[in-house]
């Protein structure tokens, strides 16, 4: 994702808007596209070569065209016509929706996925993508939105806190996967990554 919003001849010419299924082939080529940019000095070259546009394609099949509630939603970013990124959000783990029995009245939301198409970062597309799904949040009277972040992608964790998000204190280890092999090959072995989460009051 980028890092920075900086204004360029294009800004005038972007949007964002709702996914819709005609959205899924490039969401799945920015999606590839952003992994093996962010994660190919984490993943064997065999998991890098697996990053199939197609495969990511589907996975998001049924967010866009099926999503489990109105609160879970996929945006896409805009390059006149060209999807250029997206931002996935859904209620927060643990909580439930407003007007459920014994549930909180507002519940608070995360965001799954954020990406932008690194030819097309640096030009203002994730600040638009995040701004909006926080504005569609803050619509449906949620608290807090959350959001995870690599510990050691500083960028990221800038962009985020100039956006209003900050550490709650909270980490996990992701397991990554390595390339069919021996296990001793540290060639093939899969690495951890460690994410911090962050979070921005809507109050």
């Amino acid at each position: 994702m980028e890092t920075t919003d900086v204004l360029s001849p294009q800004a005038a010419d972007a949007s964002v808007r709702p996914a819709t299924a005609a959205d899924l082939a490039a969401i799945g080529a920015v999606h590839a596209r952003a992994w093996r940019a962010a994660y190919g000095d984490l993943l064997g070259p065999q998991v890098l070569a697996a990053l199939l546009p197609e495969e990511f394609a589907e996975a998001w099949t049924g967010a866009v065209t099926r999503p489990p509630s109105s609160r879970h939603r996929v945006l896409v970013a805009c390059s006149g016509p060209t999807v250029v990124g997206f931002c996935a959000s859904a209620p927060d783990d643990g909580t439930t929706p407003s007007g459920a029995a014994g549930g909180p009245s507002s519940p608070d939301a995360e965001i799954v996925a954020l990406l932008v198409d690194p030819l097309h970062q640096r030009r203002g597309h994730a600040s638009r993508l995040l701004a909006a799904t926080v504005e569609r949040c803050r619509d449906d009277g949620v608290d807090a939105v959350r959001a995870w972040s690599p510990a050691d992608d500083g960028p990221r964790r800038e962009f985020l806190a100039s956006a209003g998000f900050g550490p709650d204190g909270t980490a996990r280890e992701l397991a990554l996967p390595g390339d069919p092999g021996p296990s001793d090959d540290e060639t093939r072995r899969g690495r951890s990554l460690r994410e911090v989460r962050l979070v921005a009051a809507l109050g």
